[in-house]
């Protein structure tokens, strides 16, 4: 697609879609939708089979596709898609409220799809469908969910074929030292950041800026606030485009979690609500005092810590997560709230109409519906309960008496699995299912001989 021809903001209009295919601007279009890992999956289909077909009537790919480890290996032990079932087909169903440019991939458009059984029923082990419950069930009290992400990457100098043919060993930072809001050295890597910002913002994504982090090459993308099933798709098609857009510019870029012994890649979501009428959530208005927080703000916070052990598998899914909760990391290990307080898992910002809950728990490495669901989940609790808000954190919170965030995915995982308020909140079915997906991970890395193990048992023991 020519620059000319794309579409700043969604939803692409069919019928301009209709045009560009007509005219050959377009002639792929990409059905994707987010599996467990967070990733898109779908495909990719020629723009006019897309308008004459699959417009109408969605396009079917396996359901296994919401069972499989990060091998893309359908796993067994899942009830949602097993050989016992015949691993069948869902139905992907375009929400054409989705439907953008993808500037960084030649004359292409992709839109985003939430997956329904035959009967027409959604797969509620679908991220996004877990989200659009939760988002449906803030409506229901008089509430619209707002959010955004701003998402920390590792660049390297090598691109993903030779990171992978030397075992991710060695590979080289594209800046030798911390580029913290360093604008030299962010300077050295704007070719690639350039082209991130501009493509997401040709695709319609709420872009906002491109800054240096603390690590060796380790960059942060920022998005505006939006509605937050937005905000959550917008997570989602980055995270595939960067790495698209990176190997363009012969390099890889990482979101895992921790990748080396220096800071990790945070993932961190800000949250706020308002009313289904566009009206303040958080603060009532008082002509003296200005706008001052409210009990639905207090609640609000107060539900989102209280149910931050038990829902941590959704902020931290993988072993490799909870490497990255270490004092004065950046990455919070006391669950506390404070202003403005980075050491602090929940970091309040913001006044009035900017008054937001920033949770500084979730990695890079979250699936971001899963992480948002769960931390509006946790406010909503907080909210039907009536909670009391604790007094702020003021002061170093890795240092206080406070509880912790889960030190180990198995940790995390026997929280979530004997959660009522996650059962409450998600479902059997799908609290079973993620703990199965935390199983897999788990069964996994203790089954691989690690190189730590190598290095120090292979002469020496």
């Amino acid at each position: 697609m020519t620059e000319q021809d794309s579409t700043p903001a969604p939803p692409m209009p069919v019928q301009r879609l209709h045009d560009l295919i007509e005219n050959g601007h377009v002639d792929t279009v990409l059905v994707v939708f987010t599996d467990m890992q967070g990733r898109l999956v779908g495909k990719r289909l020629h723009g006019r089979h897309f308008v004459d077909h699959v417009l109408s009537s969605g396009t079917e790919v396996p359901g296994h596709l919401l069972s499989v480890d990060v091998d893309m290996n359908p796993a067994p032990g899942y009830t949602l898609a097993s050989w016992d079932k015949g691993h069948g087909n869902v139905l992907l169903r375009p929400d054409l409220n989705t439907m953008r440019a993808a500037p960084w991939l030649p004359a292409s458009v992709i839109v985003q799809a939430d997956p329904q059984w035959p009967t027409g029923e959604p797969v509620q082990e679908s991220p996004r469908q877990i989200l659009a419950v939760q988002a449906a069930r803030a409506a229901d009290l008089g509430y619209a969910a707002l959010g955004s992400s701003s998402l920390e990457f590792m660049v390297f100098e090598e691109d993903y074929n030779q990171a992978w043919d030397t075992q991710y060993s060695s590979l080289t930072p594209t800046n030798r030292y911390s580029t913290d809001h360093s604008v030299i050295g962010t300077s050295r890597v704007e070719p690639l950041l350039r082209d991130l910002r501009n493509a997401m913002y040709a695709a319609g994504l709420s872009v906002q800026c491109a800054r240096g982090e603390r690590n060796r090459g380790q960059h942060e993308l920022v998005f505006a606030y939006t509605d937050l099933l937005t905000a959550a798709d917008h997570h989602a098609i980055y995270k595939t485009a960067a790495k698209e857009i990176a190997a363009r510019h012969e390099k890889s870029l990482t979101f895992m979690a921790k990748v080396d012994d220096g800071p990790g890649n945070g993932g961190h979501l800000q949250m706020s609500l308002r009313g289904t009428d566009g009206t303040l959530s958080f603060v009532n208005d008082d002509e003296i005092e200005g706008p001052t927080r409210n009990d639905v703000f207090r609640s609000f916070v107060a539900g989102i810590l209280t149910t931050m052990r038990e829902f941590s598998l959704f902020y931290a899914p993988n072993v490799n997560s909870y490497k990255r909760f270490r004092a004065e990391s950046f990455a919070p290990t006391a669950i506390a709230w404070g202003e403005d307080n980075r050491s602090c898992a929940l970091r309040i910002v913001g006044e009035g109409e900017s008054l937001r809950v920033e949770n500084r728990v979730p990695g890079a490495d979250a699936n971001p519906y899963l992480a948002m669901a769960a931390m509006l989940a946790g406010g909503l609790f907080g909210l039907r309960t009536g909670l009391p808000l604790e007094a702020p954190l003021v002061g170093n919170a890795y240092a206080a008496q406070r509880q912790r965030v889960p030190g180990t995915l198995r940790e995390a995982r026997d929280l979530f699995a004997g959660s009522v308020l996650a059962r409450d909140s998600f479902g059997d079915d799908v609290v079973d299912h993620y703990v199965h997906a935390a199983d897999v991970e788990l069964d996994a890395f203790e089954a691989a001989v690690t190189d730590w193990e190598l290095r120090r048992g292979f002469e020496r023991l």
